[in-house]
């Protein structure tokens, strides 16, 4: 076993070394994703998985711990919250490398994780906490939550509705980190007099200003309408680990709206980060908005 770990770590420090947390972000979701396709019949597992059923695949399933490395602090239907204690490669690299694992294990692990709980259900969301993770801590306190976002696109549909009454052009935007709200806003270009100042934009600015940080990774940004090429950017430079739209921009350009018809999902797939792009929630309520 101690051999074992030593080869991981050696693998971990030479990785490390020869490439970019991009590089291995997309390497790690690849191969999760290859082995919950591989593995995922196999399983009973609900339409509507929970975090417990979620973490189970993901730690005891597929990296093959044991409960007495990760044991559970709460748990309830909608969330599951754990220490991990286990013994971990890339921990023991980034020491003998004298890197930070606070920005190690968020480049290279968080989105990575994300893309699997997506293939499970997109409403499974995987937190950390970069206060409480070793070796700054005893362990790493991470979560898996259940986020509803329909409710999430309710209030970005009542920011929509104010812009308008405003005399803007109807767009609402919110993001949300977990559960917390930390960016709620509607397009004012008009009565503010700046073309820029889209409900995407004024709510990734309110976000940036919450978290005191330009990097949103971890969070969600949902939009009535798919965010235009400025706005999904912008959504790629915030670092955004997901966006979620209401009615696509084929839609409101067939509808009469002034658009530039480039997808969300093309700029992200030429961007130089990941970012999942998920629409239609809530379509028809986001679709009457425009008509």
């Amino acid at each position: 076993m101690e051999e074992n770990f030593e080869s991981l770590v050696e693998r971990s420090v030479e990785r490390l070394k020869a490439y970019s947390p991009l590089e291995m972000e997309r390497d790690v979701a690849r191969k999760r994703l290859a082995w919950l396709a591989d593995h995922r019949s196999l399983t009973d597992i609900s339409e509507r998985p929970t975090p417990r059923q979620a973490f189970d695949w993901l730690f005891f399933k597929y990296m093959g711990l044991s409960e007495a490395e990760l044991p559970v602090l709460s748990e309830t239907s909608t969330e599951i919250v754990w220490h991990s204690l286990n013994r971990c490669p890339t921990l023991e690299a980034a020491r003998r490398l004298k890197l930070d694992t606070r920005q190690i294990c968020r480049a290279v692990y968080e989105k990575s994780t994300q893309a699997f709980l997506s293939q499970l259900d997109p409403q499974l969301r995987f937190l950390r906490s970069y206060t409480k993770i070793r070796p700054y801590a005893n362990y790493c306190e991470e979560k898996i939550i259940r986020v509803n976002f329909e409710e999430m696109m309710k209030l970005a549909i009542e920011e929509a509705r104010l812009s308008r009454q405003d005399g803007n052009k109807g767009y609402g935007a919110v993001v949300v980190l977990g559960r917390e709200v930390i960016g709620k806003a509607h397009d004012t270009a008009l009565t503010e007099h700046d073309p820029s100042l889209h409900a995407e934009v004024n709510a990734i600015r309110q976000a940036v200003r919450a978290l005191g940080d330009t990097n949103l990774s971890g969070a969600i940004l949902f939009s009535t309408c798919e965010p235009c090429p400025m706005c999904s950017s912008l959504a790629v430079w915030a670092n955004l680990t997901t966006l979620v739209y209401g009615v696509s921009i084929e839609e409101t350009s067939e509808m009469g709206k002034a658009r530039i018809r480039v997808a969300a999902n093309e700029i992200v797939e030429k961007s130089p980060v990941m970012m999942e792009v998920l629409g239609g929630v809530l379509r028809e309520a986001c679709r009457s908005l425009y008509g």
